[in-house]
C-alpha cells in the first residue's frame, strides 16, 4: 500500500457513488458490512474516500446494491485510474497533514476563492515573500522549505495549466506588513498588479480606511468549488493552531454568502492597487 496523500477527485467520486447505490438500494452500512464479511467501518470509510478501492470489495457491493450492470461496468472501469495516486503524491513530504484532507480538491477545482485578513494570499505570493514568511513564522522546517515553494509553484502552475480560476481577496493592510525586507515586498507588489492589470487571478484589495465588510474578523479562508456533481464545495478555515474542513452544505453556503457580500463591497477587480507606504509620505 503506498503511503497516503490524499485521495483525488476521481477517488471521492467513486466512493460517493457507492454511497448513493447503498442509500437508494435502502441497504443499511451494516448490511453492507455483512455482504463484506468485514466490520461496518470500512464500509464507512470506502464512502469517506479514506482507503483505497478494493475491486473484490467494490464488485460484492455492487452486487448487493442490485447496480444495473452499466453503472457497475463504469465504476468497475474507474478504479484503476482512481486508485492512481494524485500528482502532489511525490510532494508529500514538503505538506501539512491538512493539505493532504483538500489537495486533491484543489486540484480539481474549477475556482478557488481566498481570504487573508493580514497578509497576501498564499497562492497569490512570491517565492521570495513566501520564504521570508515561512522562515518568520516558522511555519516550514528549514529543511523542507525548498519543496514547500516547489509545491506552492506547481500548485499555481496546474491551476493555470487546466484554467481554473483563482478570485483573491485581502485587505492593504497586507501591503504595509513589511515581508522580507523592501525588495521582496517590491517584487510581491510588482506581481499583484500585474494580476490585477490582466485580471488573472481576479485580485480585489480592500483599502485601510473602507467601514468593516463580511469577512472583516474572519481567519484565511479558502472556498473550493468542483465541477463534479458528486463532490460539494468546500471551505478551508485556517484557525489557530488548527485548520478545519466544512463540507456541510447549509455551513458553505454561508461562507459562500459572507464571501460575495465582501467581494461586492470591495473595489471591482482592476482596480488600482492602493498606495504603498512610501507613495504615502511614509505614514503608517
Amino acid at each position: 500500500m503506498r503511503p497516503r496523500s490524499g485521495p483525488t477527485v476521481e477517488h471521492r467520486v467513486l466512493a460517493a457513488r457507492l454511497r448513493m447505490l447503498r442509500e437508494r438500494a435502502g441497504v443499511t452500512l451494516q448490511a453492507a458490512a455483512v455482504a463484506l464479511g468485514a466490520h461496518p467501518a470500512t464500509v464507512r470509510r470506502i464512502e469517506r474516500a479514506e482507503t483505497g478501492l478494493d475491486a473484490h470489495q467494490v464488485r460484492v457491493l455492487l452486487e448487493r446494491y442490485a447496480a444495473p450492470a452499466e453503472v457497475a461496468e463504469g465504476i468497475m472501469r474507474a478504479l484503476v485510474p482512481a486508485n492512481l495516486p494524485g500528482w502532489w503524491h511525490e510532494w508529500r513530504d514538503a505538506m501539512q497533514p491538512w493539505q493532504q484532507e483538500v489537495i486533491g480538491i484543489e486540484s480539481s477545482a474549477a475556482l478557488v476563492r481566498t481570504w487573508h485578513p493580514a497578509l497576501v494570499p498564499e497562492l497569490l505570493r512570491t517565492p521570495d515573500y513566501e520564504a521570508a514568511l515561512c522562515r518568520t513564522l516558522g511555519a516550514v522546517p528549514a529543511a523542507r522549505l525548498d519543496r514547500h515553494l516547489e509545491l506552492l509553484a506547481e500548485r499555481r502552475r496546474r491551476l493555470h495549466r487546466r484554467g481554473a480560476a483563482l478570485w483573491a481577496l485581502f485587505p492593504a493592510a497586507a501591503l504595509r506588513t513589511t515581508v522580507g525586507g523592501p525588495a521582496v515586498m517590491a517584487e510581491q507588489r510588482a506581481a499583484l498588479e500585474e494580476a490585477a492589470h490582466l485580471r488573472r487571478p481576479t485580485v480585489q484589495v480592500v483599502p485601510l480606511d473602507d467601514p468593516p465588510h463580511p469577512m472583516t474578523g474572519a481567519p484565511p479562508t479558502h472556498l473550493l468549488r468542483v465541477p463534479e456533481p458528486e463532490i460539494g464545495d468546500r471551505v478551508v478555515l485556517e484557525m489557530p493552531g488548527r485548520v478545519v474542513v466544512v463540507d456541510e452544505p447549509a455551513a458553505v453556503m454561508d461562507h459562500r454568502i459572507r464571501m460575495d457580500g465582501a467581494c461586492a463591497v470591495a473595489p471591482h477587480p482592476g482596480t488600482p492597487l492602493p498606495a504603498s507606504a512610501e507613495d504615502a509620505g511614509g505614514n503608517p
